[in-house]
């Protein structure tokens, strides 16, 4: 059975895409998700059973001023339904679908140290080559892998470290 926040993710998806504004809906959304994320008082008065649907509507008009309507509407059916909570993982659900529709590839650069933007686009760029998608492209330093780089694409991993190759090296040595 599909999950509830997937069954709303792609409800909302739908009506995003007849209507040609996925990127605007996603957007929104994601920005109602942080604010919701950032603020104990704004998720104590959304998830909260002892605020009635219609005090959190009034509160939601209030909170979202010059949002598609396609969002209000969402938010507001979430709202209606009790369904609230589930907000942070309809926009996760959105965002696959999102990248999904857009044949978006992650692909996240870890190195020891910080690389120049251009060896980092040059990853990219030879990813994007092989695999015949668009990139979406994050480098992040961790001194911890001593040396090397990290490239995980999509679900796959290639771990080029120094950190790796002495853990290899550590398991063979055990082993002889």
């Amino acid at each position: 059975m599909e999950e509830i926040a997937a069954v709303y993710a792609r409800s909302l998806f739908e009506v995003a895409q007849e209507q040609s504004k996925l990127d605007s809906v996603r957007d929104q959304l994601g920005a109602f998700a942080d604010a919701l994320d950032s603020s104990r008082e704004l998720q104590t008065f959304f998830f909260s059973p002892y605020f009635s649907t219609v005090e959190k509507a009034d509160g939601l008009d209030r909170a979202v001023t010059d949002a598609d309507p396609i969002v209000v509407n969402f938010l507001k059916l979430l709202i209606e339904n009790h369904r609230t909570p589930a907000v942070f993982r309809v926009r996760r659900e959105f965002d696959r679908l999102w990248q999904e529709e857009n044949k978006l590839l992650p692909v996240q650069v870890t190195s020891a140290v910080a690389l120049d933007q251009a060896t980092v686009d040059q990853i990219g760029d030879r990813i994007a080559q092989q695999t015949g998608r668009k990139i979406d492209l994050s480098a992040s330093v961790e001194p911890e892998i001593l040396g090397g780089i990290v490239v995980r694409v999509g679900n796959s991993i290639l771990d080029a470290s120094i950190r790796n190759r002495l853990e290899q090296l550590r398991k063979q040595v055990a082993r002889a």
